[in-house]
């Protein structure tokens, strides 16, 4: 029998059909000394965002030889030594297409609640406090959006600002596209700047304190891809300083976020790494871990 290891969990119909179809699905999160042990007993392990599947656990799956998939259920695989995976046999796939509308309508969410105050706005009005003249925002038509990374997810997003008027302007060196410029020019030119790229391991953030420089004075920042991609010191001394008008974090460098000063921030705001957790994007996912694991093993 196939047996696959949900570390993070997975989406109840997909773990029924699994099952029904014969495969054997345990869902059970285990920290990394415990993981390396229990990934010999599988042929299957599938990982959401809170596992993170480095060369030790690889190395524990290679020398017991069961292991021959590891499935990412989500856009990136940044979380996952993937060459050194698939050096020691170990196929690595994730599901790209399945939460890329949830994440970007998230995105676009958060750019609302900044551009018209929506979160600060209920906070205070549940805190008993009426301030009308205090929340005079901006309107998302006119301005320009700067999408860095120009993926499935930065162009779903583009769709969606382009249809309530705002202008698109996109930097990604692997795609050809009439919309992108330098990152430079538009971190110069944007309104607002929203992130849709992996965060390279070791690699520093690609936003900080001089990024945040380059960006256009009183601009907003959104991110919704990888924590590791911001400087959040940096970040809070733009927004303290007024350089940032304001930022809207779905992810952060270390989750669960300890960073209170960056959360209680007036200027924030803030969401629990939900952008791919709706019910559509969820179904989705396990459709398409389901059509990986038996691609790989046709037959439990």
């Amino acid at each position: 029998m196939i047996k696959i290891l949900a570390a993070d969990g997975m989406e109840a119909a997909a773990v029924e059909k699994l099952q029904n179809l014969g495969y054997q699905v345990d869902q059970q999160f285990y920290e990394a000394d415990q993981l390396a042990e229990q990934v010999k007993n599988y042929d299957v392990l599938v990982v959401r965002s809170a596992t993170k599947v480095r060369e030790p656990i690889i190395d524990a799956a290679a020398a017991a030889g069961r292991l021959k998939l590891i499935i990412r259920g989500g856009v990136g695989v940044d979380n996952i030594d993937v060459a050194y995976a698939e050096e020691h046999g170990i196929r690595v796939r994730n599901t790209p297409a399945a939460s890329s509308r949830s994440v970007a309508e998230l995105a676009l969410g958060h750019m609302f609640a900044l551009a018209r105050y929506i979160a600060i706005a209920n906070h205070t009005m549940r805190q008993g406090e009426w301030n009308k003249k205090k929340y005079e925002g901006v309107e998302l038509g006119g301005k320009t959006l700067g999408i860095i990374g120009y993926g499935r997810i930065g162009r779903a997003l583009a769709a969606m600002a382009q249809a309530i008027g705002m202008k698109v302007i996109a930097a990604d060196p692997f795609v050809q596209a009439p919309e992108i410029v330098p990152q430079a020019e538009l971190l110069a030119q944007a309104d607002f700047v929203s992130l849709h790229v992996p965060a390279a391991k070791g690699e520093p953030p690609l936003i900080n304190a001089e990024t945040l420089a380059q960006m256009k004075d009183g601009a907003y920042l959104v991110n919704t891809s990888r924590g590791a991609l911001i400087d959040e010191a940096a970040l809070l001394a733009a927004l303290d300083s007024g350089k940032i008008s304001g930022a809207a974090l779905d992810v952060y460098a270390e989750e669960p976020t300890k960073n209170e000063a960056l959360c209680q921030h007036p200027r924030v705001s803030v969401t629990p790494h939900i952008g791919g957790s709706t019910q559509e994007a969820q179904a989705r996912i396990g459709d398409e871990i389901v059509s990986h694991i038996l691609e790989m093993f046709p037959q439990a």
